[in-house]
């Protein structure tokens, strides 16, 4: 066995929550993509209203899981594992500013620095995942309130456009039966701004996840730190004692 691989030595730094959460946002993206952009090409595709309102709601559901995996996330950024936490993952801080100057030292030199968590680099980046995903959660949930009448906003937007109170129940997604006209322009009127945030956010995000793809191929080539594996195993592999390792 090569001296290079026998000296190797093994870290723990990603726990089961952060893997968990990690593999179930990725499948709720992917599903949230395939739905969505299949909304987006609902007439192209010959979609009926009906299939229309199955699609949106399949997403809404997808929608449920997304927001409350992330949600748990943000809370676990607060009590979780140290390579958890957000102040080992946002550049922020004099911790940041630390792993940041130590990591141009090593690009200057020639000799790079070892990360057991997130590198400075790929905390811009995570960061930007994390907002852009809250951004999506927070106006998918507006949506799923006026435009389908789904918690946990449905019922009262319902209220606001119903015509009284006794019609609230009758109003019904893609139907006119029970609503008030003027209401219901003012419904829309307030729903466009998160539409219009959720459509673009959508692109940017869409364009994260794949700028983040390379990094993580690029990076795990030119490293071998076993980078993709640490998602499955919670554990990475270093030569050198890592920068952020205790």
């Amino acid at each position: 066995m090569p001296d290079s691989i026998s000296k190797l030595t093994t870290y723990p730094v990603w726990d089961k929550t952060v893997r968990i959460f990690h593999w179930v946002n990725v499948l709720c993206v992917l599903a949230l993509i395939a739905v969505g952009t299949a909304i987006l090409n609902a007439k192209a595709l010959g979609i009926p209203s009906d299939g229309k309102i199955l699609l949106k709601t399949t997403h809404v559901y997808i929608g449920y899981v997304f927001s409350l995996n992330l949600s748990w996330r943000i809370i676990w950024g607060f009590i979780g594992s140290r390579y958890a936490r957000w102040s080992a993952i946002l550049p922020f801080g004099s911790d940041y500013r630390t792993q940041l100057s130590a990591m141009m030292d090593g690009v200057k030199t020639g000799k790079p620095v070892g990360f057991l968590g997130h590198n400075p680099i790929a905390r811009l980046m995570v960061a930007l995942l994390f907002l852009l995903l809250s951004v999506q959660a927070i106006t998918g949930l507006v949506l799923a309130g006026t435009d389908v009448y789904m918690p946990p906003f449905g019922n009262t937007i319902k209220e606001w456009v119903a015509v009284d109170n006794v019609a609230v129940d009758s109003v019904k997604p893609y139907s006119k039966e029970g609503v008030d006209d003027a209401a219901y322009k003012e419904m829309r009127a307030f729903r466009k701004p998160f539409i219009t945030t959720h459509y673009y956010a959508f692109y940017v995000l869409l364009a994260a996840v794949l700028l983040h793809l390379l990094a993580v191929v690029v990076t795990e080539l030119k490293e071998r730190n076993g980078l993709v594996s640490a998602m499955f195993t919670g554990k990475k592999v270093f030569a050198k004692k890592p920068f952020d390792a205790d």
